[in-house]
């Protein structure tokens, strides 16, 4: 299969010696199914586990490669394999006699983003699948796993009805697919995620798991957790708590007096998609070089210190590179805003096919050179800043670089402030040792994002600052919204 085909099918076959660990776990778990379906088959490692695992049970595999499917029937002649499309069979209609069945498999783990990367066709019609509206819908959240979608999509098909769901995935496919179902769109008797080595399995750097969901009726939002496939007792428990999923239930408890309204909103950097043309680094005193390294001269009110989350995780706010920034509100075209700069405006219009061959949308009102997550915010002297990818969570203050307003990428959060007193004193709550440990039973360990916004904006500031004994002056005290707080909403 050519490589953009493996990527558009997410055609990753599972090991047979996994297939079989996998089955032996779902008998020990006293799975006794009426009948085994595995929806994307492959050439059949999981029905020739399934054939030794459950003995006498009925087995239908479907595939939508035709030479996998004939490979897999001769393989394991007491199964029935057929060619179908996931998107396009009725599923509703397959499941619907069953009395009790296990739906089996290693559905795609590649991204709609990933198919359509490689212009590809295999995607449901329908990928927002979780009804995103605005902006959410057309950045990063609106991107999921294939899996994802199947996954929900098998569920569906036996909405309220017995049948148990097995599937290896990724473990943030996994908790996605629950907290959907936990907030009241399916229901889920019991789950639980079971680890798999996806490095050893696959050659894939990511956190994975054998997904075992029990469907039926409605039961607790919490599941176990086991180390392995072998392991009879879980190492935790996650699962919906307070406002939204928690990574460990258990730590969550003892702390959840620390979980409230955030009183401040968090801010996230610039997103940009061109950091060929407006990442910079530094030449001589007056001239840059961008990533291609050619020589950038361009006027200096254009450009500004610019840190990322790598700086942030290395404890320091020190810009070390510079942006050009083309606008300095989403109000004013770039063609506008630097009109009084035609050395940058000139550099711009030479890279002008960088920027036309962005892909979001987000960028289509703000004209040819537009950049998203722009407001008065940004340009805030001083800021408490975190990395969104990085352990251990650390917030820093950064203030001016000579003199100019430091500004992040969007894989940073921030806190936008007047004073160094104010940031100082907001970073040293969100430092301190109530903070992280009520942030680390949130966190999910391997998650790509460790932290987010949604994340941040659980943390109770004055229980913590409370619990730390730290003294907030009278203006914190205030009701959130009110634009004294602390002075930072003067930035909103």
């Amino acid at each position: 299969m050519k490589p953009a085909t493996k990527i558009e099918f997410g055609d990753f076959q599972t090991p047979a010696p996994l297939a079989d660990d996998a089955c032996t776990c779902l008998r020990r778990l006293g799975m006794k199914p009426s009948r085994i379906v595995e929806p994307t088959c492959g050439i059949g490692a999981f029905l020739g586990a399934a054939t030794r695992s459950f003995p006498g049970v009925p087995l239908h595999g479907f595939e939508i490669n035709p030479d996998y499917a004939s490979h897999a029937q001769t393989l394991h002649a007491k199964s029935v394999v057929r060619v179908a499309d996931f998107f396009a069979h009725d599923w509703d209609a397959e499941l619907s006699a069953d009395a009790d069945p296990l739906i089996l498999g290693n559905p795609p783990w590649v991204t709609n983003a990933a198919v359509a990367a490689v212009d590809g066709a295999n995607l449901p019609a329908k990928t927002n699948i979780y009804g995103l509206r605005g902006l959410a819908a057309k950045t990063g959240k609106a991107n999921f796993d294939i899996a994802e979608w199947m996954i929900l999509r098998l569920l569906a098909a036996r909405r309220g009805r017995p049948a148990t769901l097995a599937v290896l995935c990724k473990t943030a496919t996994a908790r996605k697919v629950l907290r959907h179902a936990w907030r009241g769109h399916l229901p889920i008797t019991q789950a639980s995620l079971h680890l798999i080595d996806a490095a050893a399995h696959f050659g894939a750097a990511v956190d994975a798991c054998l997904l075992v969901a029990r469907l039926g009726s409605s039961g607790p939002c919490a599941a176990a957790v086991f180390a392995d496939l072998e392991s009879d007792v879980p190492t935790h428990r996650f699962g919906l708590a307070g406002a939204d999923l928690v990574a460990n239930l258990g730590a969550y408890e003892r702390m959840r007096a620390f979980e409230g309204l955030f009183p401040f909103q968090w801010r996230s950097g610039l997103k940009h998609d061109c950091a060929s043309v407006l990442e910079l680094e530094p030449d001589t005193e007056d001239r840059w070089r961008n990533q291609a390294g050619e020589l950038v001269s361009v006027e200096a009110e254009t450009i500004y210190p610019w840190c990322k989350s790598t700086d942030l995780a290395r404890r320091s706010g020190t810009p070390t590179r510079a942006i050009l920034l083309p606008q300095a509100s989403l109000r004013e075209p770039a063609d506008l805003h630097l009109s009084s700069a035609p050395k940058a405006l000139a550099y711009l219009n030479r890279h002008a096919a960088a920027f036309a061959a962005r892909k979001s949308s987000i960028y289509r009102r703000g004209g040819r050179f537009a950049v998203f997550g722009l407001g008065e915010y940004t340009f805030a002297p001083w800021k408490v800043a975190v990395s969104s990818l990085h352990r251990p969570v650390k917030f820093i203050v950064v203030g001016p670089w000579q003199s100019r307003p430091v500004l992040f990428d969007d894989t940073c959060y921030f806190l936008p402030f007047a004073t160094s007193a104010e940031a100082t004193l907001v970073a040293t709550v969100l430092n301190s040792r109530t903070a992280m440990e009520f942030m680390d039973t949130l966190i999910f360990p391997g998650a790509k994002r460790a932290v987010t916004v949604e994340l941040l904006s659980r943390l109770n500031f004055h229980a913590i600052a409370e619990a730390e004994r730290i003294v907030l002056p009278a203006t914190a005290e205030t009701a959130a919204g009110n634009r004294t707080q602390l002075e930072l909403l003067k930035f909103g």
